[in-house]
Order: C-alpha cells, then structure tokens, then sequence
C-alpha cells in the first residue's frame, strides 16, 4: 500500500471517527472535522502533511502524490 492511499485512508477514518465522536460525545469534535478538512487543503496546496512524514518514518513506500 502506497503512502497516497494511506494519507486518503487515516484522513476518512479521522473524519468518521470526528463525526461519531461530535453525535455521540460533544458537538466540539465537529473542530477536528475542520482540522483534517484543513490540512488536506493545505497540503495540497504546500505538499507538507505531517501526517505523511510520520508514515514515512513508519516505512509506507512513497506514491504518486506524496513522495
């Protein structure tokens, strides 16, 4: 699995995982909706993600979008 792939899967469970957590436990999780939504925004605008650098360090082989 690619690091592209991998950065697209970690953003859509930290969205779910957000929206379950603002339905369930408070509506202020709905700010880490905003903060992924964020990040992947300006990642594609910057390329810098810290979230791929840590799965870099982890050993994810690069891909296409983030190498």
């Amino acid at each position: 699995m690619t690091l592209d792939r991998v950065i697209l899967i970690f953003a859509g469970f930290m969205v779910l995982v957000s929206v379950a957590l603002a339905v369930y436990v408070s509506p202020y999780w709905h700010w880490l909706t905003v903060f992924v939504g964020f990040n992947l925004i300006q990642s594609s605008f910057t390329g810098f993600c810290p979230a791929a650098m840590v799965f870099k360090k982890m050993g994810v082989k690069p891909g296409c979008a983030c190498s």
